[in-house]
């Protein structure tokens, strides 16, 4: 769990309360449905409307690192790869396919078939290159949406706002009608901007975070699977891969 997103999600309401609550302002008066729906509803419209089925729902599915963030420990990759080396260097690369088996990380299990299954230096690197370039790209375009929300949702809140003044003017005569539409214009404002800076651009942020963290932990792998197809020692791989400690970020 990633105490410091919590932490950070709950000072940005919370100073958003407090900073009101001080003026005299009733906290019910910030939750308007309409005003919700018009903002919220919008802004999800849109970003489907742009966005693959395929991209959309990949991005809901990575939502929850924000809180929740895969771990990638550099230390114990690099043991690992450092035993990898050993047990290559003493039984051949064949072996490397039955430690395969136990390695969940698609990237790095297809990395080690590759590696029993003899191929070239020249072609491995192609290979891993290629697999961290899609793996990159494939995710970062998912933390892109949540980008796009936070452009799109300031103008649909202002969108919302023309439509509550509509609905203001179109009631004059009628004190309650005339209330209810300014309230949710200048609600559905404050919710696109409050959303736009307070939930999405933030959330697009933290996910590239992630994904540049994750995409070095494949680096090093990559890093460590070509040396070994070199045939280097495990103490030069160990020298070779002690540069990736310096971007292990402990949560």
């Amino acid at each position: 769990m990633d105490k410091l997103s919590i932490a950070g999600l709950i000072v940005a309401l919370l100073a958003v309360y407090l900073g009101f609550s001080i003026e005299g302002g009733a906290i019910l008066t910030l939750f308007e449905l309409p005003a919700f729906i018009i903002v919220f509803g919008g802004t999800l419209g849109a970003v489907m409307l742009q966005s693959s089925s395929s991209q959309f729902f990949h991005a809901l599915s990575i939502l929850k690192w924000v809180f929740s963030p895969p771990k990638f420990d550099i230390e114990q990759g690099i043991e690992e790869i450092i035993d990898w080396a050993q047990k290559a260097r003493e039984s051949g690369y064949l072996v490397l396919e039955n430690i395969a088996i136990d390695v969940e990380d698609r990237f790095t299990n297809k990395g080690l078939n590759l590696l029993a299954d003899g191929m070239e230096t020249e072609q491995l690197i192609s290979s891993v290159e290629l697999d961290l370039e899609l793996y990159r790209e494939h995710n970062l375009r998912s933390a892109n949406i949540f980008e796009s929300m936070g452009g799109y949702s300031p103008t649909i809140g202002i969108l919302g706002a023309v439509l509550g003044l509509i609905q203001a003017m179109s009631n004059l005569q009628d004190p309650d009608m005339l209330g209810q539409g300014i309230a949710t214009a200048f609600v559905a404002t404050i919710y696109g901007v409050g959303f736009a800076n307070l939930i999405y651009i933030p959330i697009a942020n933290k996910l590239r975070a992630i994904i540049h963290q994750q995409t070095m932990y494949r680096e090093m792998i990559a890093q460590g699977l070509i040396a070994i197809s070199q045939g280097e020692n495990p103490h030069a791989i160990e020298n070779r891969l002690s540069s990736f400690r310096l971007t292990d970020e402990k949560a």
